[in-house]
This record gives C-alpha cells, structure tokens and sequence, in this order.
C-alpha cells in the first residue's frame, strides 16, 4: 500500500516544529523515506516527521478510495483473517489490566471495521467505536451491528467521564498532535477507568540494529510516512501519557507480524531484495519479541484522581 508517490511531502526544508512531548526544535536526523525527513527530538527522544504533508493530504488518506483497508471489507480475504487473529490479541492483552468485562463501557478509537469490537462484546464489553473511514466505519455497523460513530470521536456526543475503557490500537502514531488527544481522551475516562494503546516501538531490537545499516541500503520498513507521523518508544509514549494526566501502569511488547514486516512470497516478486533482508532481520525481530524487546508496545494507563 505505497501511495507516497501520489502525496507531497512538506517544503524541503532543514527546519524542525517542536517536539510534541518537549516542545524542544532540536533533533537529530534518523532517516528520509519517500521524500519524510525522521528526526529524534535531542531534549527528549521523541521520533516524528519533521516534514508532514498538510492536513488535507493526511484526511484523504484515510478512506477506502485510497485504498486504505479495503481489504478489511472482505470477510474472505487473507487480511481480515489477520485482523481478527489481532483483535484477539488486544483483547488477551487488555485483560491483563481489567478485571471482568462483563458491563464495562468501552470506546475503540479508530475501530476501523470493527473486528476488536466484535471480539470486545463477545467478552462482556458493551463495545463502542469512533472511525474516521466512512467505508470501515459503516462495515462495522452493517456487518457486525456495531454502534460505530463515522469521523472525529469528538463529534460523537459522548458525554465526559463516560466510558471505562479507551482504546488507541495503532493510533496514536497517526496524530497530528497525539499529546492534545490523549488530553482529550483522558476526559472520557471514569475516575480510574483505563486507557489501552498500542504502537510500534523504534526501541524495539529489530527497529533498533536495522536502523545501522538503513542508510547505507536506503531500506527500513520501519518507519511507514506519510501514515506514521510519529515513532514512539516505551519511554516516549509513557512520557508523554503521563503528562496528559494518566498513570502508566504497565508496559507490554510483542512483535508486528512478520508478512507485515518483511512481506511474502508475492511481494518478493516485485522487490527482489526484501528476500535477502527477511533472512537477514526477521530472526531478529523473533528474538526482540522473546527477549523483551520486540517491536510492536502496548501501554496501559489510568486516569488520575482530578
């Protein structure tokens, strides 16, 4: 799904915007994809584009005409049997830090076509979700009959303090200002209710040793700009959750997929050297995730007293 080519990024400039953790101009350059310029914040370690496209490029990315999860509309394909095998696992992860489900109150922001909120009403939530795809969103209603809200959650009506459980599965690193939402999702949280994100982790073991030799091949699937605009760490995103007045109570990494990753046999075909670079990285990314140090983060939070 390249469709960088058709998108512009930001003017070719050296200049950096502060650091939406720190606020801080100074970073240091990681690596350029596609035209993005990866920067590191040097007061903080906040990992984010410093050259994003503008905010209607980035709205435009998010419908199925761009072909963005079209594939999710299909109950038959390869991709939705995928997606459903995840959702499973946000749900074993999230009750890791919930007790019994059955009654609690959950929103997944970003729901995309509902297969985590199907999966969550089948554990005892009663499952809500905000997308902004109009095509996913109105899958999850038809589909699965889910109460499922299309667009920005804050156009939804929820009233504050109204939900036990948010969750930002793969979000958070598209925001154009992640430390304004999780301020604003903070306040649909019942005194103690939990937040559940999860994301890709640049201090993750594969993410960590590819990045060495990024450059010199001009390959690291890493990063995915213009969608990533950002790239956390589990120091970052707890960093940062914190300062939107939510307490970080546990931290847990697994790993991205490998097809996801380094591809399959099909896209081999059309670019050769992701062969040599699967064999060379993938056991890296299997070893991360056993040691600790995978590449995929998932942090849970609750929302502090007022």
């Amino acid at each position: 799904m390249d469709q960088t080519a058709t998108l512009t990024p930001a003017a070719a400039t050296q200049s950096v915007p502060p650091c939406n953790l720190c606020g801080a101009r100074e970073a240091r350059h990681l690596f350029t994809k596609a035209g993005y310029r990866l920067v590191m914040c040097q007061s903080c370690d906040l990992a984010f584009i410093a050259n994003p496209p503008d905010a209607a490029a980035i709205t435009a990315l998010y419908t199925a005409k761009a072909s963005y999860h079209d594939d999710l509309l299909d109950p038959a394909s390869a991709s939705f049997a995928r997606m459903r095998a995840i959702a499973r696992q946000h749900i074993a992860i999230l009750a890791r830090s919930i007790g019994a489900a059955k009654g609690l109150r959950l929103l997944d922001i970003g729901c995309a076509n509902g297969l985590f909120l199907d999966e969550a009403r089948k554990a005892g939530y009663d499952a809500h979700g905000a997308e902004l795809s109009p095509e996913t969103s109105a899958f999850a209603r038809t589909h699965f009959g889910l109460p499922v809200h299309t667009g920005d959650w804050r156009n939804a009506g929820y009233a504050d303090a109204s939900f036990d459980v948010v969750t930002l599965f793969d979000v958070i690193e598209h925001l154009t200002d992640p430390m304004a939402e999780l301020r604003e999702v903070r306040r649909l949280l019942k005194p103690g209710g939990l937040l559940l994100q999860s994301t890709p982790d640049i201090d993750g073991l594969f993410p960590r040793v590819s990045l060495k030799v990024a450059k010199a091949i001009d390959y690291w699937p890493h990063p995915e700009p213009p969608w990533h605009l950002f790239q956390f760490s589990a120091r970052t995103l707890s960093a940062m959750t914190q300062r939107a007045g939510l307490d970080v109570t546990r931290a847990d990494r697994t790993m991205i997929g490998l097809d996801y990753t380094f591809g399959t046999p099909a896209s081999w075909k059309v670019s050769p050297k992701m062969v040599p670079y699967a064999l060379a990285f993938a056991p890296v990314a299997v070893l991360g995730k056993w040691l600790g140090q995978g590449d995929w983060l998932y942090l849970a939070a609750r929302r502090s007293a007022d």
